[in-house]
């Protein structure tokens, strides 16, 4: 699995693609969008139907599809999604 490497912090979200590599060769893909600290962390995890031929194809669309939720619940003014460290 794939997940600290390709971490983007928005606001107060931390999305995170979650990747599996399947037995017929290709790629799953979810996506982890957490919020919070502590006893009050949130975390939220979609797993998507697609299969992707490409590791990067499914970070991809884990990505886009983590960032469009985030954008739908943040405001307006939130700062622009930038990497983590990892």
């Amino acid at each position: 699995m794939d997940i600290i490497q390709h971490s983007i912090a928005v606001g107060k979200y931390l999305v995170s693609p979650l990747i599996r590599h399947q037995d017929d060769g290709n790629y799953a893909a979810s996506v982890s969008i957490r919020s919070g600290h502590g006893s009050g962390m949130h975390d939220r995890v979609m797993r998507f139907t697609p299969r992707f031929a490409s590791h990067a194809a499914a970070v991809g669309y884990a990505i886009d599809q983590g960032l469009g939720w985030v954008r739908e619940r943040a405001p307006r003014n939130a700062p622009l999604a930038l990497p983590c460290a990892g």
